[in-house]
């Protein structure tokens, strides 16, 4: 079996959310594949960057890993941290990506698309509303 790794940020900007929507149709977060030298925080700002436009800083304490199947014999890690953006310039990278924005966190819930990422997310979130409370 292949192994892949992914890293990505669910990049949070007060109480909303940047989503992407895939050109295959579903709704996420913005990740992509680790490239030789990398950590997986400067993989996670890349692809943020790449995918979004969006220049983000990683908030520590928060990393989770997703493990899935995307086609057969290729097993995927994906890293998620959680951060906040930098700059707003939203810019699409459409070869890969049709819409990005910034949802509130109930339509975030609503518009996932996949089971674990939805159940990623709410541990973000959960990680994300303790440190408004601190």
């Amino acid at each position: 079996m292949k192994h892949e790794k992914s890293c990505g940020i669910v990049v949070f900007k007060e109480d909303k959310v940047l989503l992407i929507h895939h050109n295959l149709g579903h709704w996420g977060f913005p990740k992509g594949h680790v490239e030789l030298g990398e950590t997986e925080e400067e993989t996670a700002r890349r692809e943020v960057f790449e995918e979004t436009g969006i220049n983000a800083s990683i908030i520590e304490g928060f990393k989770e890993k997703i493990t899935y199947c995307p086609k057969e014999g290729i097993e995927k890690d994906v890293y998620f941290f959680v951060g906040k953006p930098i700059d707003n310039n939203l810019v699409p990278q459409l070869s890969e990506v049709c819409e990005v924005n910034f949802f509130d966190i109930d339509e975030t819930h609503k518009l996932i698309t996949y089971e674990d990422e939805k159940n990623m997310f709410k541990k973000a979130e959960k990680f994300y509303k303790s440190l408004k409370n601190r």
